[in-house]
This record gives structure tokens, C-alpha cells and sequence, in this order.
């Protein structure tokens, strides 16, 4: 048996993929779309239970003697969502997501409970975001208070995943350092916040034992059966969806730096120490590996290509014919893709702007190159962050969706001025999770093998997907940016609220 199943919980989808460690190949891959409950106030938010169900379609489209011979699988899912739990392990309302930004004066009141911004970054290494877990819980307090009443247990949607997996509550440092709550330098919860989230109640008393990341768990004998699954597979720990899509493009080690082209736009880079920011730049989370994992998040990356892609009724599978069609900085229209808010910038009250547009590029193909240029930049803002704080990279790891496009590639590769490798396997966080349980098992069997070594040999770039820099692309972009830069601060007072 060596197969290992990796199931990543998004936004829009659960994927599964198992991986053969042997032939070092996907040998299955499927997918099962998630619906997304919106409302004007800015709340976003999913039921746990379609989660279950996708994960359930997924593996009914698995061959059976495929799903037979999984050894261990893990867990990558959606950081900072709000799973309640009543004392039996019911789900009491709909899980708030990472892009909930109903919960802004949430964040606001957390931090000034303890002091502010700077103390919040002193307590435990990243301020109280739009997003984050912490926010969630005095919201539900004032708006479903029956849910309060009854609240035992708070769950991230990964954890959820792996109760209904193993009838185990657990955590894990990378994803819990998304909460809000946990100190990233001592790995603990830190007590002040958690006061100062809920005064009412021992909020620690609610969340889950943080296990170690080699851990491992016994699958529910009645799931594995659900699922096709031997009921001899061991659940590793798992992680969030950036720690797992750390490991699944290598980025397991200092230097390296990937980017995640999602519904989100992420950048991460490895480090063996807290990278900590007092002013807040990035988020100062805690890795799935034992290490550290500063982060940059932009809440509207392929969000933005989409919206466009479907208000010119064509498909983002088209896209790149549209961006061929236009010139680097889209003949003067600029975009701000802050259709949901944005956190970096960090403006959760932020929408989005069009600005530049003449007779000349009011055309599809610019609106698409604009929506595409705009989400890089904003990564391209929290990058410059990275290197204001002495970080240095010399390339860049791509996953995600977008990063299927050659032209998004490309971009990346002119906008930073790094050469653009992207793994064989597109899908980083799922990938990501099947090799952490492969290296959770080996572990337990006694191999010696480290997470960087393991990540060596079984993550590998496809050339063919390879881009690098043309210095005339860099110059325009340069110029682009720089105007998205002007026109960021001009409109930052009209959405600071």
C-alpha cells in the first residue's frame, strides 16, 4: 500500500489526489464543486456538511482498487473559518469563511481590548484581521446568540474534516496560528486574547488539543467504509491550505517563495525562527512542518478574472487569448480588485475601481488584462513588504488555478522580475497533504527522512511551464505599478471606514 490521498477543502471545491510514492505519480484526481452563501453585510459562508458530501463525491469517482491500496491521507482546508460545535459534535450554524468581512468592528474591538494593534502584534505576532477566527466568535454572540448558548467546541474547517474522519478533535500550529488567538513564537494559546475576545467564558476550554506535526490518527472504521477506504489508513495531521501548498511545491526551506493563484492570492516563504512584523505587513503564521511561514494574503485574485471572464460571457479557460490580445499596463486601465474587501492592502471595507478608462481600452480583453494585472499587483504590494524586511528569493514557486495560464505565468515573471517555476502537479495543497502523510507514516515506521528531503524528491517543476523575465514587459510593468500604487492611495481614506 503505497498510496496516499491528499483532500483539499476550498472555497469553491474539495479536490482529492493519491499519489503513488513508489512511481512518484498522481494516479488519481478528482474534484466536487462547494456553494457559497453571500450577503450585502460582507459575510461569507458555507455548511460544513456540503464539505462532507464533496469529499464523499470525490471519492466515489475514485476506482475502488485505487481507494483500496491509500495507506494514509491528510487534510489541507480553508484557513480562519468558524466551525460551531454543540457537546455532541453537531454543527449549530454555517461556517463563516476566510472572506467574511461582516465581522470587521469584531477585529477592531478585540485588539482595542487589549490595547490595540501593536499590543495585539506583541501578544501573539499578528493583529486581529478581517477574516481571521477570533472575529467570529463575538459576532455570533450578538447575532446568533442561540448558537452562543449552545457553543462547546470551535473547529477550523480542516479540524472539522478530520473529526468527521476520526471522531477526534485536533488542530495543528500552521492552521491555528490563523485564528487570531495563538501566540506564534511560543505556540501557545495566548490567554489575553482569548479574554479579550469572550470575558463571558473560558474560550480555551472550546478549542481543540493542538497536535504535534507527524502525528497520527485512526480512521473511523464507519467512514472508511463510506469512503472505499481500508480501515487500516492512518489520518496525518494535515494543515491549512498555504502549509499544505508549502510542502506540495517544496517551499519546505529558507529562500524559497511561492505563490498561490487561487480564489486568493498568497505568497509564502519557509523560515526556522517567527518572522514577525510590528506594523503587521504580513501574517506571521506558524508552518505545518515545525518551522515558521510568513505569509502575504490578497482576498481577490481569481475572483477578480472570473467576475470579468463572466460579465463578457466567456470562459477564464479562454483568458489568455485576451491578455495576448492587450499590452503590458492595458493601454491605461488600471483595476483595484477589491471585490470583497481586501487584506492587503488591509481594507476590508475596500471595493473595487476602474480607473483610466477611455475610448481605446474599453474592451474585454483589456477589462480581463486589467482584473489580471491588478490581482498580481496586489501580491506585488505585500512582496515589497518581504523585501523591505531583508528577505531575499531568486524565484518563484507558482500553484494554484491561475497558475494553469501561460500568460498569468508570464505576468508573474515580468511583474517581479523572478524566474516563474510551477510544479508538475498544479495542485499544491493537495499534493501537499498526500506528502505529509506519507512522511507522517514513514515517520511512525521508523525512516529518518526529513520534510525537505521528502519534498526534493518527490516535488518536481515542469519546464515546459518554466517563464522568465523580458525586460521590456518589466519596464511597462514597472510604470503600471506604479500608478496602481497612485491610485491605492488616493482612494485608501474613502475605505478605511
Amino acid at each position: 500500500m503505497s498510496l496516499f490521498a491528499g483532500i483539499d477543502a476550498g472555497t469553491q471545491s474539495v479536490k482529492v489526489v493519491v499519489y503513488d510514492a513508489a512511481a512518484r505519480s498522481v494516479v488519481a484526481s478528482t474534484s466536487a464543486p462547494l456553494e457559497l452563501i453571500s450577503g450585502e453585510d460582507g459575510s461569507r459562508e458555507q455548511h460544513p456538511s456540503d464539505w462532507v458530501h464533496a469529499m464523499q463525491a470525490c471519492f466515489d469517482r475514485i476506482d475502488p482498487a485505487v481507494r483500496a491500496q491509500v495507506a494514509a491521507l491528510a487534510v489541507s482546508g480553508q484557513q480562519h473559518g468558524f466551525v460551531p460545535l454543540d457537546a455532541q459534535g453537531h454543527v449549530l450554524a454555517p461556517a463563516k469563511l476566510w472572506n467574511d468581512t461582516s465581522t470587521t468592528a469584531e477585529c477592531a474591538a478585540i485588539m482595542q481590548a487589549v490595547g490595540g494593534a501593536a499590543q495585539t502584534i506583541a501578544l501573539a505576532g499578528n493583529p486581529i484581521l478581517a477574516g481571521y477566527t477570533a472575529s467570529k466568535l463575538p459576532w455570533t454572540r450578538k447575532h446568533r446568540p442561540e448558537v452562543y448558548a449552545k457553543l462547546a467546541k470551535i473547529l477550523l474547517p480542516h479540524d472539522y474534516l478530520n473529526f468527521i474522519l476520526t471522531g477526534a478533535y485536533f488542530c495543528e500550529y500552521g492552521d491555528a496560528s490563523g485564528t487570531g488567538w495563538l501566540d506564534v513564537r511560543t505556540r501557545q494559546w495566548s490567554k489575553e486574547l482569548l479574554q479579550a475576545t469572550d470575558g463571558e467564558r473560558d474560550l480555551s476550554a472550546c478549542l481543540p488539543p493542538i497536535a504535534e506535526p507527524d502525528a497520527l490518527f485512526d480512521i473511523a472504521p464507519l467512514v472508511a467504509a463510506q469512503l472505499g477506504l481500508a480501515t487500516t489508513v492512518k489520518v496525518a495531521v494535515g494543515g491549512g491550505d498555504n502549509m499544505m501548498a508549502a510542502i506540495g511545491t517544496g517551499c519546505v526551506s529558507e529562500g524559497r517563495l511561492a505563490m498561490s493563484l487561487g480564489t486568493s492570492g498568497t505568497l509564502f516563504a519557509y523560515a526556522d525562527r517567527p518572522i514577525v512584523d510590528d506594523a503587521g505587513a504580513w501574517a506571521a503564521f506558524c508552518s505545518s512542518t515545525g518551522g515558521w511561514l510568513p505569509l502575504i494574503c490578497t482576498m481577490n485574485c481569481t475572483v477578480a478574472t472570473e467576475q470579468v471572464a463572466k460579465l463578457f460571457g466567456f470562459s477564464t479557460r479562454e483568458g489568455d487569448v485576451y491578455i495576448q490580445a492587450t499590452p503590458p499596463g492595458a493601454d491605461g486601465l488600471l483595476m483595484l480588485p477589491f471585490l470583497t474587501g481586501e487584506r492587503t492592502p488591509d481594507l476590508p471595507l475596500g471595493k473595487g475601481v476602474l480607473a483610466g478608462m477611455d475610448t481605446d481600452n474599453m474592451s474585454p480583453a483589456h477589462f480581463y488584462r486589467a482584473a489580471m494585472e491588478g490581482a498580481t499587483y496586489s501580491l506585488k504590494y505585500g512582496y515589497d513588504a518581504f523585501v523591505r524586511a531583508g528577505m531575499r528569493f531568486d524565484r518563484i514557486l507558482l500553484t494554484g488555478g491561475g497558475a494553469n495560464s501561460a500568460a498569468w505565468r508570464q505576468m508573474v515573471a515580468d511583474i517581479f522580475e523572478l524566474p516563474v517555476e510551477a510544479p508538475k502537479q498544479s495542485e499544491g495543497a493537495a499534493l501537499g497533504a498526500a506528502l505529509q502523510a506519507l512522511w507522517a507514516l514513514g515517520n511512525a515506521q521508523g525512516e529518518t527522512t526529513t520534510l525537505r528531503e521528502l519534498a526534493d524528491r518527490h516535488v518536481t517543476t515542469d519546464p515546459q511551464l518554466a517563464a522568465t523575465p523580458d525586460p521590456d514587459r518589466a519596464a511597462a510593468y514597472r510604470a503600471s505599478y506604479q500608478h496602481f500604487l497612485q491610485h491605492l492611495q488616493a482612494v485608501t481614506p474613502l475605505y478605511r471606514g
